[in-house]
């Protein structure tokens, strides 16, 4: 089976990945996969950016979100006509031939990935195809997105040589059996800066550790800055305690449910 693999820690959001989806299917008609995607308002594979956290601690991610060419693609039983069909391969495919364009697929029950976009002067669904229209002319360079990513934080192949280990499924509560995997998808982080009003220097070494109600302990200690990054957390309330020799310890509490929490300044003093 055909995968995409995609780990949000490499991607440096050049966006090259959406340009070659656009280069590759714009003005170009590839039937039977599929007619050619308008100029603006589709993107077959879009990357998502996520500006987190609060000046000064704050953290850009880009994460990737094609079609997710599911095993178990709920867009399939939608479909009225029967223009929405898995190839042996795995990748998911709308017959631009078939397809009535009656935007049954286009629904969130459908497509809870969004990822299905309705071309009117076309009356066609259409979505990412991993182009397989390269794929099956045994082309090295498919699909676009993964050949364009020059960092490799997006590949495509062939799913048992892939490296697979901890990486997840985005949106898991959607309960789908997805073909795009993800390493290190965004978690939620509190983060900080530890120092000391009466010397007016940041207090380097300070134990941070962070208690959720239901995620457990995590710690940190702040670096020769006094900052200080507690990552991968869940949706949670947190209990923060700072302590530092010659200092009291320093008790907070903070909640990831929202957001991700930039703390900025903490005096010990």
């Amino acid at each position: 089976m055909k995968a995409f693999l995609f780990d949000v820690y490499q991607c440096n959001g050049c966006y090259n990945c959406q340009i070659g989806c656009k280069d590759e299917h714009c003005g170009n008609d590839w039937t039977p996969y599929a007619k050619p995607q308008p100029i603006i308002g589709h993107f077959w594979g879009k990357l998502n950016d996520y500006l987190r956290g609060h000046v000064p601690h704050v953290k850009m991610s880009y994460v990737f979100v094609p079609c997710q060419h599911c095993e178990n693609a709920p867009c399939i039983e939608v479909c009225p006509v029967d223009a929405i069909y898995t190839r042996s391969d795995g990748l998911v495919i709308i017959d631009p031939k078939l397809c009535t364009g009656c935007q049954a697929c286009l629904t969130a029950d459908a497509c809870p990935y969004g990822a299905i976009y309705f071309n009117a002067d076309l009356n066609l669904a259409q979505k990412c195809t991993g182009c397989a229209h390269l794929v099956d002319r045994g082309e090295i360079f498919a699909p676009r997105c993964a050949d364009n990513c020059p960092v490799l934080a997006l590949k495509f192949g062939d799913e048992s040589e892939l490296d697979l280990s901890g990486t997840e499924t985005l949106h898991p509560e959607y309960n789908l059996t997805t073909r795009v995997h993800y390493k290190n998808l965004p978690k939620r982080f509190v983060a900080g800066t530890v120092y000391d009003s009466g010397e007016q220097e940041v207090v380097e070494g300070a134990t941070c550790t962070l208690t959720g109600d239901s995620s457990g302990t995590s710690t940190a200690t702040t670096d020769h800055f006094g900052d200080f990054w507690i990552d991968g957390l869940a949706a949670d309330s947190f209990t923060l305690e700072i302590s530092a020799t010659g200092f009291a310890t320093k008790t907070m509490s903070v909640s990831t449910v929202e957001e991700d929490v930039g703390l900025s300044d903490i005096d010990l003093a």
